[in-house]
């Protein structure tokens, strides 16, 4: 019986399987590594287009800001954590709705942060006097506001949208269509749309009530 030393001198390298790896990228793209002698061969192994991922990630920044109003502005976090974006709309405060998202400037603007889940359930109404007040102040202080929250496309979009109702007099529709007409990729939950459809602003003296 032969040992163990034994065994591995007499070990033949033709001896071995030959084996490949492959290796699939978040897009679909294939590639395949081949052990031939001590180096790595890689080649690319086409994909039949059906087999494909439905998704190729997209990892630029979204620096797209919505005008709203001349003191509103509605965007991402990409463009709130962009010096030269904030700078070039002349930025002075920022409401920050998302959540988690930190506020990059705190000692060149003003910050307001209601952490908000983008969630159908959230109550999004119990947050709408907190951030109409800010936007308010924004405007006093002639100033303007930068309202994100991480992608700027659900809660960001629905606080705007609710601002506009309560404190413009704007009807649903009217808000929805600014907002979407302001960013295209405005697109608040069901939950949120269901909301602010809903919301009826209290009447006092037989007029409606600034929040």
């Amino acid at each position: 019986m032969q040992s163990l030393t034994q065994e591995i001198q007499n070990f033949s390298r033709s001896r071995l399987r030959k084996q490949c790896t492959r290796v699939t990228s978040l897009s679909g793209r294939r590639i395949i590594e081949t052990w031939k002698g001590s180096t790595i061969a890689v080649v690319e192994d086409p994909v039949p287009p059906e087999r494909m991922l439905g998704y190729v990630p997209d990892t630029s920044w979204d620096l797209q800001v919505g005008l709203i109003k001349p003191y509103l502005l509605l965007g991402s976090q990409d463009a709130a954590h962009d010096f030269g974006t904030l700078s070039k709309h002349k930025v002075s405060h920022i409401l920050n709705v998302a959540f988690g998202v930190e506020n990059v400037f705190p000692d060149l603007f003003i910050y307001k942060t209601i952490s908000i889940l983008d969630q159908p359930d959230t109550e999004l109404l119990q947050y709408l006097q907190d951030c109409c007040d800010f936007i308010q102040q924004a405007h006093r202080e002639k100033g303007v506001v930068l309202v994100h929250c991480n992608a700027g496309v659900s809660r960001a979009p629905a606080v705007v949208i609710g601002y506009l109702m309560s404190c413009d007099g704007q009807s649903f529709e009217d808000a929805l269509s600014l907002v979407k007409s302001a960013r295209p990729a405005s697109s608040p939950n069901p939950g949120f749309l269901e909301q602010l459809r809903n919301y009826k602003l209290p009447a006092v003296n037989g007029g409606v009530m600034d929040l």
